[in-house]
């Protein structure tokens, strides 16, 4: 996780994943959400509590609340990328709204959409596969903006998307919406728009 040694594919997996999944579980989970003290970012070794098969040791049972603080280490971008939803959270207030409509749940694509307090979420899990102009379904007309990119450098992205990108709908039904409008979405990425 030395954010002085090049990226390799499983670290950047790794950072992907676990800033889509959190954005997930914030969005589509209910009305409240659950991060345990400690595993905010995982562990850099397993974790393994004292027992008789490890000789009682206390070696791998430690938290280490420092991981983000270190400037050296990419957990910096997980963190970045926490305050970054918690802050969108709190100005649309998901987590108090109704449930989310989802309005494609594509297997082949790997892609989930869906709205939830003014806001339209967008999540590619392809592993390799980006698309260019993929159509999504919006209830609301209008012009919508980036509201959040779990693809941003700050977050230990690449910088795909256009964060200052501009996106219209045209008033025409898809996937059960009133408008649809198309968006490039990066595999691994979770893109979430405002009006």
């Amino acid at each position: 996780m030395s954010d002085l040694t090049p990226l390799t594919p499983i670290i950047d997996r790794g950072l992907a994943l676990h800033k889509m999944i959190r954005l997930l579980v914030s969005t589509l989970g209910g009305e409240a959400y659950l991060n345990f003290e400690g595993n905010e970012f995982g562990h850099p070794e397993w974790m393994d509590f004292p027992r008789e098969g490890n000789g009682n040791s206390f070696a791998h049972a430690r938290r280490q609340f420092n991981l983000i603080d270190d400037p050296l280490l990419r957990y910096k971008y997980l963190n970045e990328f926490d305050v970054a939803m918690n802050w969108l959270e709190d100005q649309h207030k998901w987590l108090s709204s109704p449930q989310a409509y989802v309005s494609l749940k594509n297997e082949n694509d790997k892609v989930i959409v869906f709205e939830r307090a003014g806001l339209l979420f967008i999540f590619n899990f392809h592993s390799n596969q980006s698309f260019t102009d993929y159509r999504v379904g919006v209830d609301t007309p209008g012009e919508y903006k980036v509201a959040l990119s779990s693809d941003e450098s700050r977050f230990g992205g690449h910088d795909r998307i256009d964060i200052k990108g501009r996106y219209f709908t045209t008033p025409m039904e898809w996937n059960g919406r009133r408008n649809w409008l198309q968006v490039y979405i990066p595999s691994r990425t979770a893109l979430v728009l405002a009006l």
